[in-house]
């Protein structure tokens, strides 16, 4: 079945790609873009192909190392693009559509750059389609970015097993948007803030935290964890914990009891 997925994945973005000479994607490192850099490179061949990456304070270092890890497995060339999202005032006003601008920023750096591209594409699957808390996906829509693989109607799952059956770095990593989604909304987002989640994040992946959140409100972080760690976080790692976390500049640490909730603070806003 996994065999018949990528066959059919692969054919359906030739299809789409048909007159494409060089393609650029859209790339975070994530599974979803993963996906869709190795389906590209198989349809048009990895020389046809460029990953661009957008870097600035909201991309974490081991985000950004991640990324180059997969391109390389890939066997694509990344490019990485520098965004000033946070010189926007609608960007850092931190509203439900942050993405939005965000996403934007992005697009138009890649329009004014030098990459010799007949489209750009990137990673929304036919799930995300389903959402409606997706402000990036307008801006997607503004700039004609493609969207192979929701075209292709590959769900999450889909793309995670293509990911398992291409050996993609990515295969299982769990959702990681950007450090910005950490500040609730309408709390303005600044550089010392992204850097603070980073740091705390960093910290906490080093003790062996995987799928996590640390959520900045203020002098408090507010950390998201799946149910079977909170028990060790509070326990056996409690002071590892508080230390990882108030080294980062925070003055507290809360546990949240209802565990990782991806989106809570845009789904909040938008009630």
């Amino acid at each position: 079945m996994t065999s018949d997925l990528l066959d059919r994945a692969t054919a359906s973005l030739e299809t789409q790609l048909d007159g494409v000479r060089r393609l650029g994607v859209a790339f975070s490192g994530g599974v979803d873009s993963s996906v869709l850099l190795a389906l590209a490179a198989r349809a048009l061949g990895p020389s046809h192909v460029v990953a661009l990456l957008g870097v600035s304070p909201s991309l974490a270092a081991d985000e950004r190392e991640g990324a180059h890890e997969v391109a390389r497995h890939v066997g694509v060339r990344l490019a990485e693009v520098e965004t000033h999202e946070g010189e926007r005032a609608e960007y850092r006003a931190n509203g439900p559509d942050r993405c939005f601008h965000c996403k934007d920023e992005l697009f138009t750096r890649i329009e004014a750059a030098s990459y010799g591209l007949d489209a750009v594409a990137y990673g929304e699957n036919a799930d995300d389609v389903r959402r409606t808390d997706r402000p990036g996906s307008r801006a997607a829509a503004d700039h004609n970015v493609l969207t192979p693989l929701a075209t292709a109607g590959l769900t999450k799952a889909d793309v995670r097993s293509i990911a398992r059956s291409l050996g993609l770095p990515s295969a299982d990593k769990p959702a990681a948007p950007c450090l910005a989604s950490r500040i609730p909304h309408f709390i303005p987002v600044d550089a010392v803030k992204l850097s603070q989640v980073e740091r705390a994040e960093a910290a906490l992946r080093r003790l062996g935290f995987g799928d996590f959140r640390v959520r900045h409100h203020g002098d408090i972080a507010r950390l998201e964890l799946p149910p079977d760690d909170l028990a060790r976080a509070a326990t056996t790692l409690r002071e590892a914990v508080v230390s990882a976390v108030t080294g980062a500049g925070f003055r507290y640490v809360t546990l949240d009891l209802a565990g990782i909730q991806s989106g809570a603070f845009t789904r909040a806003a938008t009630r």
